[in-house]
C-alpha cells in the first residue's frame, strides 16, 4: 500500500513561481529590445504592469485547484511571497546571464544617451533632475553583473514582498461556518 504524501504550499509556490519568473524573463526581452523598436519598450511596460494581476490569478487558480476553494489571509500571503520569490530566483539567473554575456554595457549607454538627448531641449528645472538621473546612471554603470544581479534581484522580491499583501487580500476566501 503506497499513500502519496500531499504536494506542499512550497511545492506549489515554486511551480507558479517557475510560470511568474519565465514571464518576468519574456519580458525582460523586451527592455533591451525596445531601443532599436520603440514599441517593445510600451510592451515591457504593459507586460510589467500586468505582473500583479498574473500574481492573482496564480494565487486564486492555487485556492480554487489545490486548497478545495478556500485560502486564509495567512496562507494565501505565504504562498504569494514564496511565488514571488521564486520568480526572482529564476529571473536572477537570466538577469546574471544577460548583464554577464550578452549587454557589455548597451543598457546604460542607450539610456545615457536618450537623456542626452533630452538635455538639449530641457527647461532649466529638468536639467537639475536629469543631472541626478545621470549621476545614478554613473553609479549602476560601475556595478558588476554579479552585483547588479543581485540588485535586481532583491528589487524584484521586495516588489513581489509589497504586491502580495493586495494579491492575499483579493485571493483569501473562508470556510463559511454551517449553521
Amino acid at each position: 500500500m503506497t499513500t502519496e504524501r500531499p504536494i506542499t504550499l512550497q511545492e506549489y509556490a515554486m511551480r507558479f513561481g517557475t510560470y511568474m519568473g519565465l514571464f518576468w524573463i519574456f519580458k525582460f526581452i523586451f527592455l533591451p529590445a525596445g531601443f532599436s523598436v520603440p514599441i517593445l519598450q510600451l510592451l515591457f511596460f504593459v507586460m510589467t504592469c500586468f505582473v500583479p494581476f498574473l500574481g492573482l490569478i496564480y494565487t486564486r487558480r492555487y485556492r480554487e485547484v489545490y486548497c478545495e476553494g478556500y485560502l486564509p489571509f495567512g496562507r494565501a500571503f505565504l504562498f504569494s511571497v514564496s511565488m514571488y520569490l521564486f520568480a526572482s530566483l529564476l529571473t536572477a539567473a537570466a538577469h546574471y546571464i544577460y548583464f554577464r554575456y550578452i549587454d557589455g554595457g548597451y543598457l546604460i549607454t542607450e539610456y545615457t544617451a536618450q537623456l542626452n538627448a533630452l538635455k538639449e531641449t530641457a527647461s532649466e528645472e529638468l536639467k537639475a533632475t536629469i543631472e541626478q538621473v545621470d549621476g545614478a546612471l554613473t553609479v549602476i554603470s560601475s556595478l558588476s553583473p554579479l552585483e547588479m544581479t543581485f540588485q535586481l534581484l532583491s528589487q524584484n522580491f521586495f516588489c513581489g514582498l509589497f504586491l502580495s499583501l493586495p494579491t492575499a487580500l483579493f485571493a483569501m476566501r473562508y470556510k463559511r461556518k454551517q449553521k
